[in-house]
This record gives C-alpha cells, sequence and structure tokens, in this order.
C-alpha cells in the first residue's frame, strides 16, 4: 500500500482522536483524524471535479495550516503530483518554478497570494483559495486511491544556491520507504513512552525535511501543534511541551544567544552562577579541568539548567531534532550541558529529506549520525559524499542532463565533502563547489572557518572568500565593530594553519537576506551571487592588504 493510504488508515484508526492543532492569534483550533479524513474528501471532490488527468501538477501555495496538509494529502491520493511552493518566497521566483513545472491548476491559501500571480503571470493556469476548495460538496466519496507505489507524487524546487532552482521528483516509494526509516529512529527516541508522541512545528512545508517529517507524525498518530506566526514560537514552544521537534541551526544559535543575553541582562549571583559553570562545562570538554569546576556543574545542575530548560522548551522534552545545515559543536554541547540532547539528521531534497540520522543512543557530537538503514554512503573524488538506496529520487523535472551529472553509475553525488569515523557517524565538511582554492593551490572548504569566526561574533554573518588569491579574507555582516572582527579573526586563526588563517576584512552594515536575494528560501548563501554583487569590496580588500 502506498504510504498515503497508510496514514489514511492511521486517520481512521484515530476518528475521534484529536492529531493536529494550530496556534492563531493565541487561540489553538484542531482537528480529529475523522474531521482531517472529512476536509480532504471535500478537497478530492473539487480536484476531481477540474477534470485533471493522472499525473498532472498541482500547485500548492500557502502557508503552514491543517488546511495545507489536508490539501497535499488529496492532491497525491487523487494521483496528481503536488508542487509545494514557499509562500514567503519573491513572486518571480515562483512564477519560474510554476513555468518550469506547468501545473493544471494552483491551490492558494489566500487571495494575496493568488493575486501575486496573477500580476506577475498572464498567463498563469486557473488559481483557487482555500475557502472554495474546502467549501465542501455533500454525498460525494471518493476512497479509492489513485496514486500507485511508484508514482511520482511530488516535485520540491531546491534552494538554488548557485543558479536557477530545480525541480526534485520524489515517488511514492522514495517517501514510503523514508517515512519507516523516520518513524523507526522515533520510536528509539521514545522507547518506553505510551500514549501519542507531542510535536511542535513551525519549519514550512513547502521543504522537503518539514514535509517529511510531517507525514511521518501522521503515520504515528502523533498530536501536532503547527505554529503560525513565527515571532511567536519562543512564547509557544514551552506551551505545548513537546516530547520533541525539527530546527533548524539558526533558531538554536538564537536560543542560545537569548538565555546568555537574559542572564546577563539580570546580573548578580544568577549570571555568576551560569558564567561559572559554562566555563567548567567547556573546560571538562576540552580536557582541562579546574578546581572547583565540579562543584559549579552541581549546582547549576541542580538550581538553575532545569529552571532554564522548562522555561526554553518545557517540561516533557526528549529532544531537539537538527537538519537543514551543519550545527556548530558548540551548540550541540550548549543544549547537552543544559540536558537537552540536540539529534542531527543530514540529508538533501534528492534523498528524500534524509541521508544520515543520529542514533539517540550513541550521539557524537560534531557529527551527524550513521547512514540510514537500507542505503549506502561512501566517499569518492574530493571526499564527495555519494549515496544509494530506495530514497534516491529518480530525476529532475525536464533536466535530464542535470539528472545524468547527479546520478552517476547508480551513485548520487551530493555535492558535499564528508569524513566518516571508525563507528559509521558521518561529519559533512562543506560544499564541493564551495571550495577556496588559493593561489598556492591549497584546497579550503570555507564552512568551519565561517563558524569559527561567527561563533566570537553573535548575529553576524560570515563569508570567507580568496579563489585565486594569495590568502583568505571574510566579509563580515552586521553591527560589529572591527575590533571586534579583528579579535575574531586572531581567535580563528591561532588554531589554523597558515594557508587557512583570514588576513583581511570587509564590514558590511546590512545583512544577508532573502528579501535582497543573497540567501535562498531556506537560509544559504548564495555565494556566486555575493561574490559578483561585492566584487569591488573584496577587490578592495585585496589591494589594501597588499599596500600595507
Amino acid at each position: 500500500m502506498p504510504f498515503v493510504g497508510e496514514i489514511f488508515s492511521q486517520l481512521k484508526a484515530a476518528a475521534d482522536v484529536t492529531i493536529l492543532q494550530e496556534i492563531r492569534d493565541g487561540q489553538i483550533a484542531g482537528v480529529t483524524g475523522g474531521e482531517l479524513l472529512e476536509m480532504i474528501r471535500k478537497a478530492r471532490t473539487f480536484l476531481a471535479a477540474q477534470g485533471l488527468s493522472k499525473g498532472d501538477r498541482c500547485g500548492l501555495l500557502a502557508a503552514n495550516s491543517i488546511r495545507w496538509i489536508a490539501m497535499d494529502l488529496a492532491i497525491m491520493a487523487e494521483g496528481l503530483i503536488v508542487v509545494p511552493l514557499y509562500f514567503r518566497q519573491a513572486p518571480s521566483e515562483l512564477v519560474a518554478m510554476m513555468r518550469d513545472s506547468t501545473p493544471a491548476l494552483v491551490c492558494c491559501g489566500d487571495a494575496g497570494l493568488r493575486d501575486a500571480i496573477q500580476q506577475n503571470w498572464a498567463e498563469a493556469p486557473p488559481q483557487f483559495l482555500f475557502d472554495e476548495i474546502f467549501k465542501g460538496v455533500e454525498g460525494v466519496t471518493l476512497d479509492r486511491l489513485q496514486v500507485g507505489i511508484d508514482s511520482p507524487v511530488t516535485i520540491i524546487y531546491t534552494s538554488g544556491t548557485s543558479g536557477e532552482a530545480k525541480g526534485v521528483v520524489l515517488t511514492a516509494a522514495n517517501v514510503g520507504f523514508m517515512l519507516g526509516c523516520t518513524s523507526e529512529r522515533l520510536d528509539l527516541l521514545m522507547s518506553g513512552r505510551s500514549g501519542h508522541d507531542r510535536i511542535f512545528h513551525y519549519l514550512p512545508f513547502s521543504f522537503a525535511a518539514s514535509w517529511i517529517a510531517m507525514m511521518t507524525f501522521l503515520k504515528r498518530e502523533s498530536l501536532v501543534t503547527l505554529n503560525t506566526d513565527l515571532t511567536k514560537i519562543a512564547s509557544e514552544m514551552p506551551a505545548v511541551a513537546p516530547d520533541y521537534f525539527l530546527n533548524v541551526p539558526q533558531l538554536l544559535e538564537r536560543m542560545r544567544r537569548a538565555v546568555d543575553e537574559q542572564l546577563s541582562q539580570r546580573g548578580g549571583v544568577a549570571h555568576t552562577l551560569y558564567s561559572r559553570a559554562k566555563s567548567a562545562w567547556m573546560r571538562r570538554r576540552e580536557g582541562k579541568p579546574a578546581t572547583g569546576d565540579g562543584f559549579w556543574l552541581w549546582l547549576a545542575g541542580a538550581l538553575m539548567f532545569p529552571a532554564i530548560r522548562k522555561r526554553m522548551v518545557g517540561p516533557n522534552l526528549k529532544a531537539l531534532i537538527c537538519g537543514s545545515a551543519p550545527l556548530t559543536p558548540e551548540t550541540q554541547l550548549y543544549f547537552r550541558m543544559l540536558g537537552i540532547q540536540v539529534l542531527q539528521v543530514y540529508g538533501l531534497t534528492e534523498t528524500t529529506a534524509i541521508c544520515t540520522m543520529d542514533d539517540p543512543r550513541h550521539v557524537e557530537c560534531g557529527r551527524v549520525g550513521p547512514a540510514i538503514p537500507g542505503s549506502e554512503m561512501r566517499l569518492a573524488e574530493n571526499d564527495e559524499i555519494v549515496v544509494r538506496g530506495p530514497h534516491i529520487f529518480p530525476g529532475y523535472w525536464n533536466r535530464p542532463q542535470q539528472t545524468a551529472e547527479a546520478l552517476r553509475a547508480g551513485w548520487f553525488h551530493t555535492g558535499d565533502q564528508g569524513e566518516i569515523d571508525s563507528a559509521g557517524n558521518w561529519r559533512i565538511v562543506g560544499r564541493i563547489k564551495n571550495l577556496i582554492v588559493l593561489g598556492s593551490g591549497h584546497k579550503i572548504s570555507p564552512e568551519a572557518i565561517e563558524d569559527e569566526i561567527a561563533q566570537n561574533l553573535a548575529g553576524a554573518q560570515v563569508v570567507v572568500v580568496g579563489n585565486g588569491r594569495g590568502y583568505l579574507s571574510a566579509i563580515v555582516t552586521g553591527n560589529v565593530a572591527p575590533e571586534q572582527v579583528q579579535s575574531a579573526l586572531d581567535a580563528a586563526n591561532a588554531q589554523l594553519p597558515h594557508y587557512k588563517q583570514v588576513r583581511a576584512f570587509h564590514l558590511r552594515p546590512d545583512p544577508f537576506s532573502i528579501e535582497n536575494g543573497m540567501l535562498t528560501v531556506n537560509g544559504k548563501l548564495k555565494r556566486d551571487l555575493i561574490a559578483a554583487r561585492m566584487k569591488n569590496e573584496i577587490e578592495e580588500m585585496y589591494q589594501v592588504k597588499q599596500a600595507v
């Protein structure tokens, strides 16, 4: 049975149980499994009346909501292909994706999204609002699934860090295999726990990892509470009191800084205890304990850390799950100090979101866990990670040449550099295409250096450049003073060989963002575009340094 049918069976079993909730304006509204099935029936009835053919594409443009989930499942159940679109993305980029995927229709969450399409695409296919889709038709039942085991079910567009976004086709078989892997790993995490998992979810469903997580939660009959206002995550998260939830490194870094800032402003005994315990924890991790460290850690563990945990994430948390980008070991260790386990996941859209997952019983800080069961991972030329298994996508939509480049001899070439330890745990070093080749011939992955510098510049973005040059330089964004940047560079350089040291920098007050086009929709740097737009500033760094 395709995974959609498995989810429907679980919804029928939970017909009278609340499985989904969303928070809007401080109010929580939820649906049972039976009520969600009724919403799906209404959406399927609407789609069936549109005269679509199996395999037609349907755009889905809306913010996270219960209706988004119902619409997604309805489209797949009808044998159609969902094209999820990020509602905060620039209209011109959305139109480019729709022109590429040629949807037969677009389902929009609100009139503003529909109007943005019409203003930017005169020849757009029909657009329908959720309000009209879910108004319902009485007396129609559509129980038979139109989706097959190997049918394509979605086209998810990649973030496009180095150019035009590509549509990744995923099949029901890809997704079904992955849901088995994710559910088994959550079984390990929740071992010994009875009852339904409680989950808080805020990441956009248009991203592959978020979508796979949501499908997993439905399969497990979990109680999922959806955040609909990102500015309220900090207050809603502890109120929901989840067992676990999916995160990106940016949020965890923000949570860490918030605790530091609050206790710094509070001052007094609390700040003294916190600071001494943090210092003791880091010395212990570095193997350089000092007299009294055990006392400060014991005291903070008894009086302070439990209160921080409860205020931050509620009383029930088993673990934070983190993906999308590498998490710094320092942040992972920080949460471990508080008694919060952070489990990392690594993958790409092309691998149905996941290649590796931390085993909650054996977490190696700074690594992303072993390869998922049933798949294979190894290192190829330039230490590139290549993968094969049932989760590998069949190809890019209408891009046979790029598909052939990515899929070679049965292996998917991820473009990521990695390393593996004796226990089978992987570490992601950086992107092959991001490699900086100095004039000396040294090949350098910039990501680790950027993270090291940024650790001492709270909230700043760091981009290391230097391709073809004699040394590395950095672009630093944010409200930081030059002497702070130099201090951060000195601290990082002290741990690096001469050819990896950053010897010049340029301060840019404005951050790189999605709005100014310098970041992808999931927060990754568009390095080529940054280098092109800041060509003069980069050139100036090298001229000034050479003149000195």
